[in-house]
């Protein structure tokens, strides 16, 4: 099951100048749209990103990932800083587990890997990590991975130590687009064995003079699904963000106001 969506075609409330093209590809065909989760949402924080991914597959996959989404829409409305988001999600996955009826999908060693970041209204990125791969970034025809602090533990495993110090990780400048994704992407093989790369895809994406998001995001789903010689075994998650502003925003408030019941970019 292929799912494609654009900042248009959601109805995504974004600070002025944001676009957005996201998929995703479930392991089991029986499940829209798997164990992977994500979602943008513009609040009067900054434009807030979550990338993440539920151990496993499956319909018990599915349920986490949709409670975690439920915790960062409510929780990115309410919280100033980018930490308590973050703590906001850990209960809400220890709270859907402890609800979950007895005997209904065994919860044992379940945890999800986390990525939050908060884009402000100058571009700044802050990120904060729960064992999730880094985005890349895509600059002109430079494709680097971004490199923060070591990731905490995946949301599950040991609980978030007291003090949950954000990542700078400089800002988007105008023209440029990060690009976050799920593990089963680089964890998919070909016929021989080799991992996709998707840094050479992304590279590759960008012989089109300044490319949209929905362009690399058809081209590297193209070729990941060439690679895997069709459906990857994992749930896969892809997400472009690009910023196509002149110049940077200036004070609070220049953005479109964040509706009380947005439109996100996934429906589980």
């Amino acid at each position: 099951m292929i799912r494609t969506k654009t900042a248009a075609g959601t109805g995504l409330i974004l600070h002025e100048g944001l676009s957005v093209a996201a998929t995703q590809l479930s392991a089991d065909r029986g499940c829209r749209p798997g164990g992977d989760l994500y979602e943008v949402i513009a609040t009067e924080h900054g434009v807030r990103v979550v990338m993440g991914d539920v151990r496993g597959h499956g319909i018990a996959a599915v349920d986490t990932a949709a409670a975690l989404l439920d915790g960062f829409r409510e929780a990115v409305q309410d919280e100033p800083d980018l930490d308590r988001v973050l703590r906001r999600l850990e209960r809400a996955l220890d709270r859907h587990l402890r609800e979950r009826p007895c005997g209904e999908h065994p919860v044992t060693e379940e945890f999800a890997t986390v990525l939050l970041l908060e884009i402000g209204p100058e571009g700044d990125v802050r990120a904060l990590n729960c064992g999730h791969p880094w985005p890349y970034l895509i600059s002109g025809t430079r494709v680097e991975q971004l490199n923060g602090a070591d990731p905490l533990p995946p949301l599950g495993i040991l609980p978030l130590p007291p003090n949950l110090p954000t990542t700078w990780q400089g800002p988007l400048l105008p023209g440029e687009t990060l690009a976050l994704y799920t593990d089963g992407v680089e964890d998919a093989r070909d016929g021989h064995g080799r991992f996709f790369s998707l840094k050479a895809a992304l590279t590759s994406a960008l012989h089109a003079q300044a490319p949209s998001p929905q362009l690399i995001l058809e081209e590297v789903l193209q070729a990941l699904l060439h690679h895997a010689g069709g459906a990857p075994p994992d749930d896969v998650a892809l997400l472009f963000l690009r910023n196509d502003r002149t110049n940077p925003l200036g004070a609070r408030g220049t953005a479109r106001p964040a509706t009380t019941h947005p439109r996100p970019t996934t429906h589980l």
